[in-house]
């Protein structure tokens, strides 16, 4: 007899909710193994993603592939190109988004978004909805993208068909959940052809799922002696993986916790840690084993404090959870480990299961791929900043760039490849291109460099890179210099912020030479940026409206129309962390 279906404990419905799921499961589960059909014309629904590394659009068209199964007729649109004009007569809506920056949409979504909250937006009464929403715990603005969306469809009238999921970095339950669950009340009458069980897949090959165990071929510091920070290029063998990857893409990389810092842990904490533990995996291994490899032991979170807090008999941390004060949260979590609360907040854990159960998984870090496969074939290449600072009197590391940073040629890691259809080389190869990225910001650029040579591809090129000084921070400066003298890269711009007393960034040098930039972009340029979002990211984007009016002669919102049709277009992409 087929295993019939059911809805967990912990998946984030009401118990009258999950009941009725069960007794759906139940009476619709055939024993042949599928969902009896039900008769009728196919059933309309809509799903739009609004993403900025790709998770929400996979998860679009894994759910659009689920829906197909049924007796659904499933649309998949990216917000960047719905039509909006469509909005008002969709009869079932799902909104896949994610949230990135300061609780910021996706750049691809921020039109969407605007004219959603705007006077222009149409009555929704008759569209039923759903928001998926992406984000992570240990930013302020969790999943505010998604919240948004869904405050607003409500409020112009949509009636809400599920509550929203909001769904930390580790999304795949509450996203398996939710799916079903919308699948099973979309259906007419309680029937449903597409099995739930068919979400339950595996993948074939490796993936984030299935990491591969890569090894390190080689890595070196890119500054030169006497910089004051250290960028490592790694190179990493993808030989028997099966991995594939595009310039663009991003690569996924399992760090693993230091392990002196896990041993002075363990050396805190109250109960036996001589003992063996499940691991997520589950997997029964040592405590100590589970720490290093699974277990997030740096980044703390307002979730992760307030749990801590129930333990501890802290009066400090039982004020800060009871005021739920945003600024608070963040102020006291700024330069904070897990090390800290063990020693300075202790709490009273009965056993290993139950300190474990308050911590998140280490979960894996995507790094810009900066090398092109045809240049390097069963390779992928790195640029990574290796975090260091102090704070509170100790030393602090990045988790997965000090962990890289320790790798040894010939040890590995679990590795996969993130695609990102959002970050993608023109399909004419004779597009001009214009490349803004300072710091580890070069590393996709490096990558789209290659492409171009080793495609022999027409369009012409402009880099802009910076970095503090050029002495010691002009990473990959003998390659680059070598694309300017073999034809590849017709323009190279720098800004080292403190060769001179009045600091220059990149934004600097696009404002001096904004009338060349102009003409680029007049005559079909693509625009890209890669690096930090909270600040050069922002500045560069203000610098790029500000030139638009300046040399386009345009008022403040025909530039911001003008940039809008840019990202439309897909001439204006970042990745930006």
């Amino acid at each position: 007899m087929a295993t019939i279906p059911f809805v967990p404990d912990d998946a984030p419905f009401t118990p009258e909710q999950r009941a009725w799921l069960n007794r759906f499961f139940a009476a619709n589960f055939s024993p042949a193994g599928g969902m009896s059909v039900s008769a009728g014309p196919p059933i309309p629904v809509t799903v739009l993603f609004a993403s900025q590394t790709g998770n929400a659009e996979s998860l679009g068209k894994k759910l659009v592939k689920d829906l197909k199964k049924g007796n659904f007729l499933p649309t998949l649109a990216d917000v960047a190109t719905y039509d909006t004009a469509k909005l008002a007569t969709e009869k079932n809506l799902l909104i896949i988004a994610s949230t990135y920056g300061d609780g910021e949409p996706p750049d691809s979504a921020t039109s969407f978004h605007q004219w959603l909250h705007s006077d222009a937006a149409p009555s929704l009464a008759g569209v039923k909805f759903s928001v998926l929403a992406l984000g992570d715990r240990t930013y302020p603005d969790f999943c505010q993208c998604g919240i948004e969306f869904d405050r607003r469809l409500e409020a112009l009238g949509a009636e809400r068909l599920h509550a929203r999921v909001d769904c930390d970095v580790e999304f795949d339950a509450e996203y398996k959940s939710w799916s079903q669950a919308i699948i099973a009340l979309l259906a007419p009458g309680g029937a449903v052809a597409a099995a739930p069980a068919a979400l339950d897949q595996e993948e074939d090959g490796y993936s984030k799922n299935r990491p591969f165990p890569a090894r390190l071929l080689q890595q070196y510091n890119l500054n030169a002696a006497g910089a004051e920070k250290q960028t490592h290029h790694i190179e990493i063998s993808l030989d028997g993986s099966g991995l594939d990857y595009q310039v663009g893409d991003a690569l996924g990389v399992f760090p693993r916790n230091e392990e002196q810092l896990v041993d002075e842990l363990l050396s805190h904490l109250p109960f036996n840690t001589k003992t063996d533990v499940n691991s997520p995996d589950g997997e029964e291994i040592p405590l100590r084993e589970a720490l290093i490899r699974h277990y997030d032991i740096r980044t703390l979170s307002n979730n992760l404090i307030e749990k801590w807090q129930a333990n501890s008999g802290s009066p400090f941390l039982r004020s800060l959870v009871q005021a739920n004060d945003k600024q608070a949260y963040q102020d006291f979590i700024w330069g904070r480990e897990l090390i800290d609360l063990v020693i300075d907040y202790p709490a009273d854990f009965s056993d290993a299961e139950e300190f474990l159960s308050v911590l998140r998984k280490l979960q894996p870090r995507l790094y810009s791929i900066s090398s092109s496969p045809k240049a390097h074939p069963g390779e992928v290449h790195l640029t990574v900043g290796v975090v260091k600072y102090r704070s509170y009197g100790r030393e602090r590391a990045g988790v997965c760039s000090s962990f890289l940073a320790r790798l040894q040629e010939g040890e590995t890691s679990g590795v996969y490849i993130h695609h990102n259809n959002a970050f993608r080389l023109p399909a004419d190869p004779a597009t001009p291109l214009i490349m803004v990225g300072p710091g580890t910001g070069i590393a996709p650029f490096r990558a789209f460099l290659e492409e171009r040579q080793a495609t022999a591809a027409p369009g012409k090129n402009w880099l802009l890179f910076g970095n503090p000084y050029q002495a010691t921070d002009f990473l990959y400066q003998e390659q680059l210099e070598g694309f300017v003298r073999d034809g590849v890269l017709q323009r190279l711009d720098t800004a080292f912020s403190r060769d001179q007393a009045k600091k220059i960034y990149v934004q600097d040098r696009m404002r001096e030479y904004g009338a060349e930039l102009w003409k680029w972009l007049e005559e079909g340029a693509a625009f890209y940026v890669c690096g930090d979002a909270s600040r050069m990211a922002k500045d560069v984007d203000v610098a790029l409206h500000e030139l638009i009016q300046t040399h386009g002669k345009k008022s403040e919102e025909e530039a911001a129309a003008y940039v809008a049709q840019l990202k439309k277009d897909k001439r204006y992409q970042r990745d930006v962390y």
